[in-house]
Parts: structure tokens; sequence; C-alpha cells
């Protein structure tokens, strides 16, 4: 499955009920809600564990990281921008910065 298959999936299952600047601010929270379930599981790990990762939690991880994909699935779409395009535009920014010596460090255009 291609990035851009999973995007035209993903869409089958949007529930898009608002005018178009709120359904990407509804996009926008729900990246943002999701990432915070991953990092809340994440603590738990780290916090109540000892960092001892369970096969049921990486399975509620595994989850969360689905939704955070979702998200950002349907928000790029919701911009008119392609999954498939993204995902290789990123690639290619983050060789660029290891081969200039760059890939740590701060600053978004580095």
């Amino acid at each position: 499955m291609t990035f851009d298959e999973y995007q035209k999936a993903a869409l089958t299952t949007a529930h898009n009920t608002h005018e178009p600047l709120m359904e990407k601010t509804i996009w926008a929270m729900g990246v943002a809600g999701e990432a915070g379930e991953v990092v809340e599981k994440w603590k738990k790990i780290v916090a109540y564990k000892e960092g001892k990762i369970s096969e049921e939690d990486l399975q509620e991880l595994g989850k969360e990281l689905g939704d955070v994909v979702w998200y950002i699935a349907v928000m790029a779409h919701s911009l008119g921008l392609s999954f498939d395009d993204i995902m290789q535009r990123n690639l290619e920014k983050l060789q660029s910065r290891k081969a200039r010596g760059v890939i740590t460090g701060a600053g978004d255009n580095r």
C-alpha cells in the first residue's frame, strides 16, 4: 500500500460535517491529541514500568500511532496535499541534512 492509497482509504472513514476551515482545525487538533496519547502511553511505560514494554504496550502504542497517521493523512488531503509527496519530500529533506552534517541541531531550515 502506498501512502496515497492509505490516504484515499482513510478518507472513507472521515466524518465531514463542518465547513472547510473548521474541518482543517479539527484534523489539526486530532493530530495533536493523538500524538499526546502516544506520549501519555510512553510516559506510563517509563514512569511506572521502568521502561519495560509489554506486548500489550506495543499493541496500544501501535493503535495510537495509527490514529496519528490517520489524522495526518486526512488533514493533508483537506489541504490538497498528496501523502506520497509529503513523505518523499520529508525523506529528501532529512537525507540532505544528513549529507550536510546537520541532521541534529535546531531550526527548521538547516
